[in-house]
C-alpha cells in the first residue's frame, strides 16, 4: 500500500479553504489549483496606479503560477520535469495568447498533457489565471 501525505507551504499563499498545496501520493504528486496570490495575499500581474485603476497582466500572472508550482514541486524533491497532466483555468480566453507563449517559456512538445478552460470566475477579482498539476515521480 502507497504512502499518502499532505503539505501546507509556509512561504506560499494560505489556501482560501481546508486543503493542502500538495499531496503525494505513491509516485503520484498532485498540486492544488494556484494562483499568482502571494504569501502576503496580494498578487502578481496585478498593479493599481496612484487613481486605483488595477491594469492585469497574464503573462506576469501566468509566470508567477508556474513558478509557484515550481517551487511547490520542489519541497517534495519533484520538477516541472516530472509534471504529467496540466490544467489551466482563464477568465477569459481572450489571454490564451500572453498564457501559451508563457507556458512555452517552461514546457515543450515533450511536456504534459494539458487542458485549457474557460471558468467564469477565480477566488479574487485580480485572478486571471489558476493552474493544477499532476506528477509522477517514483520513490526508490
Amino acid at each position: 500500500m502507497s504512502q499518502t501525505d499532505s503539505k501546507l507551504l509556509a512561504d506560499k499563499a494560505k489556501p482560501r479553504g481546508k486543503y493542502p498545496h500538495v499531496k503525494v501520493s505513491g509516485p503520484f504528486i498532485f498540486v492544488s489549483g494556484t494562483s499568482s496570490r502571494k504569501a502576503d495575499n496580494t498578487i502578481r500581474g496585478a498593479m493599481a496606479d496612484e487613481m486605483g485603476t488595477v491594469t492585469l497582466d497574464i503573462r506576469e500572472q501566468t509566470r508567477a503560477v508556474i513558478e509557484n508550482i515550481k517551487a511547490i514541486l520542489q519541497s517534495v524533491d519533484a520538477g516541472l520535469d516530472d509534471i504529467v497532466d496540466l490544467t489551466t483555468f482563464l477568465v477569459n480566453m481572450n489571454d490564451f495568447g500572453g498564457y501559451n507563449e508563457v507556458y512555452g517559456e517552461f514546457f515543450d512538445y515533450n511536456g504534459p498533457a494539458r487542458t485549457t478552460v474557460a471558468v467564469h470566475q477565480l477566488p479574487h477579482p485580480h485572478l486571471l489565471i489558476e493552474i493544477k498539476v499532476t506528477a509522477y515521480k517514483p520513490r526508490i
